[in-house]
């Protein structure tokens, strides 16, 4: 999802080895960003992989209480449910708590930093505005993403970005309503619904997917 971004955050960027003034010491005492967020916590396939994995529950039965569909520029994409009086994350326990914290969404391990994307590639920038939490300290991106193996994590953010770019693009060239839908259910079925493999690495099979996947898309550009 696009995002508007200020122009003062992006006067200074940052890589992954850079330190950043992100940590907001275990967001004691608040959970803002878990609030009314509507739709735009987008969740990509490694995060859906991530909690296929470590709740044990498939795609499907996520949907019916903790994530959404929604329609983004001709595709539909999943995203995390708001609910309750807070409208917050369907997640959250009622101590206001991420009950999904170890495995969390990128979207969520990333804030308050956020992603510039720039000549096929992306840097990291801290928005400014959006956290609430006082006296952040620094400290390095990748400590703060915690994620294992980031450089193929990072490779992987980048062409699902990029690809949902350009699948945009093309459903805006086609024009036709009713391919349009097939390809966008096409892309839901073949990265969301149809599970991973568990037991196996999730790169690899992120990359034979895509491999098919850029083949119809070349065939239906060529059209």
């Amino acid at each position: 999802m696009e995002r508007e971004v200020l122009l003062e955050d992006l006067k200074k960027l940052y890589s992954s080895s850079d330190m950043v003034k992100a940590d907001c010491g275990g967001c004691k005492g608040c959970h803002d960003c878990c609030c009314g967020m509507g739709d735009s916590i987008v969740l990509d396939p490694y995060d859906i992989y991530q909690m296929n994995k470590h709740l044990g529950v498939k795609f499907e039965e996520l949907l019916n209480h903790k994530i959404s569909l929604h329609a983004e520029e001709g595709l539909i994409l999943p995203n995390l449910k708001m609910q309750g009086k807070e409208d917050g994350c369907a997640f959250l326990n009622e101590e206001g708590r991420c009950t999904i914290h170890a495995f969390r969404p990128g979207f969520c391990r990333l804030f308050p930093l956020g992603r510039i994307y720039e000549d096929g590639s992306f840097s990291y920038y801290l928005q400014s505005q959006e956290c609430t939490k006082a006296n952040r300290t620094k400290v390095k991106v990748n400590k703060w993403l915690g994620i294992p193996d980031l450089k193929q994590y990072e490779n992987f953010v980048n062409e699902w970005h990029y690809f949902l770019k350009d699948t945009k693009a093309l459903l805006l060239r086609l024009s036709d309503a009713r391919l349009n839908q097939e390809l966008s259910m096409y892309l839901l079925n073949r990265f969301y619904t149809t599970a991973f493999d568990l037991e196996s690495d999730f790169y690899k099979q992120f990359d034979e997917r895509m491999t098919q996947m850029k083949k119809l898309i070349y065939t239906l550009d060529r059209q």
